[in-house]
């Protein structure tokens, strides 16, 4: 049995600090760190790991409590949406178990958070309580700062934990969810308001792409701005169409694309769609890459 599990923690300029949460994840008997990176501008930092349940929930929790630890919300700034120092942890059934699996894992994993560090914890996702708590967005709404207000609602008493925020560390949302790709979309100017348009147009709720959230984002170290995007299915929203369709709507604020970036780990398929679209292959098959069958 496999399990991928993609934690989210607010910090991405503390080296120290990003180096002994991965180290949470390396030899570890029964779990496999596949990659781990940070963003200055976004200062936030997404690690990608694969295990058994068991093992994979210990390092988890390990990594929690480095993050509650040396993690102080009251001083984080950074282009993100965060809502606590650990802000999400997702659980995704990837070889040899199921959805229903990952929910029992993320729900172990959320008490046990609650019970050893003191967070409110908020089921997402497939694991959600209820409807309004499906949407990651609805419930890191009002981010840290807003979290004292928020606790106070009857709609967002926490599935696990005190009622109230972790003076530090905020809250937590865990959950179990199916593959994304984290995918962003450079433009060549500074003007964050273009980048917001375009992303209010891009995502779903704004009219957009089915399965895209987008936000736009200002990389200050670079002097440009972002279309930064969560691709929740990319076999429905696939990675070419997101880009042209940003790419399009650059064009009518006489705006190129410089760049994209994929943030974590990708699924081959994406990536094969993708290269079937602009090469034009006919009849093409992710089963027709090599590495699909050195895999096997």
């Amino acid at each position: 049995m496999i399990m991928e599990c993609v934690p989210n923690f607010s910090e991405g300029r503390d080296k120290e600090i990003i180096e002994k949460i991965a180290g949470a994840f390396r030899a570890k008997k029964g779990v496999r760190l596949l990659d781990y990176s940070s963003d200055a501008d976004h200062n936030r930092m997404v690690v990608t790991a694969v295990g058994e349940s068991v093992a994979l929930k210990t390092a988890v929790l390990e990594a929690v409590g480095t993050a509650v630890e040396r993690i102080d919300m009251n001083k984080h700034t950074g282009q993100h949406p965060r809502m606590g120092a650990v802000d999400v942890v997702p659980f995704i059934p990837i070889r040899g178990c199921t959805m229903e699996e990952a929910i029992k894992l993320a729900e172990e994993v959320g008490e046990a958070v609650a019970q050893q560090y003191g967070l409110p914890v908020f089921f997402y996702e497939k694991s959600a309580s209820a409807p309004h708590r499906e949407n990651l967005a609805n419930v890191r709404k009002g981010e840290f700062e807003g979290l004292d207000e928020k606790l106070l609602s009857p709609d967002w008493i926490p599935d696990c934990g005190p009622c109230r925020k972790h003076p530090t560390a905020g809250a937590v949302a865990i959950g179990a969810r199916t593959p994304l790709v984290a995918y962003n979309v450079n433009l060549g100017t500074n003007n964050l308001a273009i980048a917001k348009c375009i992303a209010g147009k891009v995502r779903h709720i704004g009219g957009g792409l089915r399965y895209c959230k987008a936000m736009g984002v200002e990389l200050k170290e670079r002097g440009i701005v972002q279309v930064s995007m969560n691709l929740t299915d990319y076999s429905r929203t696939a990675l070419y169409r997101a880009f042209e369709l940003v790419q399009m709507e650059a064009r009518r604020y006489g705006v190129s694309v410089v760049g994209s970036e994929i943030i974590g780990l990708v699924p081959m398929e994406a990536l094969a769609d993708t290269a079937a679209y602009y090469l034009r292959l006919e009849n093409f098959s992710a089963q027709q890459v090599l590495e699909a069958h050195l895999m096997e």
